[in-house]
Parts: C-alpha cells; structure tokens; sequence
C-alpha cells in the first residue's frame, strides 16, 4: 500500500518523511481494517514530525483524523461490519483495567497508546485498529467533510465541558484553525455569544462568516469580558492574555498537547475563582456523544483537499495559517 513513513524528526523540510510502498497491515482478532478515503491532517502531526513531542515509534505512518470503510475484520468483531464507513481518533486503545479507564477517562491510562504516534496513522492507504475505538460516521458528511472531525472535532468538544461553558454565555476562542471553526458552531447551537481572538486576517474573515460576535486580537479589548474560554495555540504568553480577559468563576481550557512555558502568572488574573483546565486527549464516550451532536447541528468543516504526494505542503500551509478550516489528504482521487 502507498504510505508515508517518518523516520527522523526536523523541520518540515528537514524532516526525514518517506513515500513507500509496504505490506497491507492485517487485522487481528479483535481489530478492523479500513481502507482509507481522507485523512486529515492535524497540527499534533506537525508537533511528532518536527520535534516538539518525542519520537516513540520509527518509522510511524502519521495521521489520526481517519475516514474510510471496514475491509476486512478479525474473528472476534462483533460490533462493526465489511462495508461500514468509520472513523478512527487520537485515541488508539486503552488498558481498560486501570483506575483511569474504570471512570471512562481513558484518555488519562498510562497504557494509553494513540494513532499515528505509538501506531501507525492514516497518511496511507490502509490502517488497522481495535474495533471498539472506531466510530460510525453520520451519513450526511462526505469523508472529506468527516475527516477534521476525528480530532479537531473531538477535542474541541472535550475543550468545550472542561470549559464549563453554559447556556447563553459568552465564550473566548484563542486561535482559530481546525478545532475552533468547529467548536464556534457547536457555542452557537447553544445561543453562546463568540468572540475570537486571532492575528490572521483570513481567520478573522473566517470566524465572523461562522458567527463570532467580536473578532480581534489578544492587544485588542472585547466588549466585555468572556465566561470560558479555549486556547489553541501553543503559546504559553496566550494563558495570561486569556486570563487578562476572563471574568470572575470562568474557566479556561487549554487545547493543546505541546506548549510553551507560561510566564509568571499575577494572582489579580487569576484569583476570584478562575480556574486553568488542561484537556488531555479524548474518550471514546467524548467521540460518541460529538459525532451524534454533529449531525444534529450539523457541523459544517470548511476542507482543503491535497494529494498525499504533497503532504509537506499541507503542514506548511496550516502552520503558516494560509488555509482556514482543516487541511485533508486523499490516496486516491
């Protein structure tokens, strides 16, 4: 099959990432196989590719955004079926036995393994993984549409209940890429009011198309202050600037699996009970409960299609905030 292995991390450039042609993976008997239709690409791939995050596995296949159809099953699957399209997330498998996973907080086990990181991912043609981390896909998405979901989606939505936002509140949203044209929609539904703060011009544009109340930049004052609030980027000077703007009982999550150090907090931003969450990767309740909600809604990704050949241009143009939405990569056309 077509894939894309990493063997050695650097810059995108640098970075030693490898077009090959390797053996079908077979399930085994308590896995599924899936043929890949689009996989997303996510800036956690950019964090494994180019260093933040310590390489565990090489080569590994990147990639945990993953739409395609079950091809083959192991002799022990009962819950999905040949033909079925899917989803596969972050989330690769779990202990299950552990206190963490006893209380559904799978994405705390120390066991944890996790997609295109300690298992191979989506940048190629076929993946195989345990049946009960893989996810039916409402009808009315396109793979392509379906694909930023998988993580953007989820993770955002995890963000958002360690958030504590309510009904009616107002909401921040720090940065304004894959996750948080997503999560904007899903505060909407729930007649929040938005404000972004972004530097991109094109993300501004991009968040006022989908609702944002306000748009500016962290110098920039908003109406008012923010009930809860959710940092994407992984600037640890972006936590103070989220707390300057947070009003007194709010909560702030932190989407983000690498980040800078954060500087010196004062107590004046963060005393009268504010609160800082980080959110540590997904559950599978978390991908259930998302994907029902997002067809409801539903969700609407805004997508940029590239071929696999051009893999190192998609990181590029997402880092360097030239696409809006999520950038997906496709094996075949």
């Amino acid at each position: 099959m077509k894939s894309i292995r990493l063997y050695k991390q650097g810059t995108i450039d640098t970075s030693d990432l490898q077009f090959e042609d390797i053996t079908i993976p077979e399930p085994k008997d308590d896995e599924i196989r899936v043929k890949i239709l689009a996989s997303s690409v996510c800036h956690t791939d950019l964090h494994i590719i180019e260093g933040d995050l310590p390489l565990k596995k090489s080569p590994i296949i990147p990639g945990h955004e993953i739409i395609g159809t079950i091809d083959k099953i192991g002799k022990n699957i009962t819950q999905h079926k040949v033909g079925q399209r899917v989803g596969v997330a972050w989330l690769n498998n779990a202990c299950l036995k552990c206190k963490f996973c006893k209380q559904g907080l799978e994405n705390l086990c120390p066991n944890a393994q996790f997609t295109g990181y300690d298992n191979d991912g989506g940048y190629a043609e076929y993946v195989v993984v345990p049946e009960t981390f893989a996810y039916p896909i409402p009808d009315i998405f396109t793979s392509e549409e379906a694909a930023p979901l998988m993580c953007a989606g989820v993770i955002g939505y995890r963000s958002l209940k360690l958030s504590n936002l309510k009904q009616g509140q107002t909401l921040g949203l720090f940065g304004f890429g894959a996750s948080a044209h997503i999560v904007i929609q899903i505060a909407k539904y729930w007649n929040c009011e938005v404000f972004v703060f972004t530097r991109s011009k094109n993300h501004q544009q991009h968040a006022l198309e989908l609702g944002a109340t306000w748009v500016g930049t962290t110098k920039d004052q908003p109406p008012h202050k923010i009930d809860a609030g959710i940092t994407f980027a992984p600037s640890g000077p972006l936590i103070i600037d989220a707390l300057k703007v947070l009003d007194y009982g709010g909560t702030l999550a932190i989407n983000a699996i690498h980040l800078s150090d954060i500087p010196p907090i004062k107590w004046d931003y963060l005393w009268h009970e504010k609160q800082i969450r980080s959110v540590a990767n997904v559950t599978r309740q978390d991908a259930k409960e998302f994907l029902e909600l997002a067809g409801k809604i539903p969700i609407k990704t805004t997508v940029t299609a590239y071929s696999y050949i051009d893999v190192k241009q998609a990181l590029k143009d997402m880092k360097e905030s030239k696409i809006n939405g999520a950038p997906v990569l496709k094996f075949t056309e």
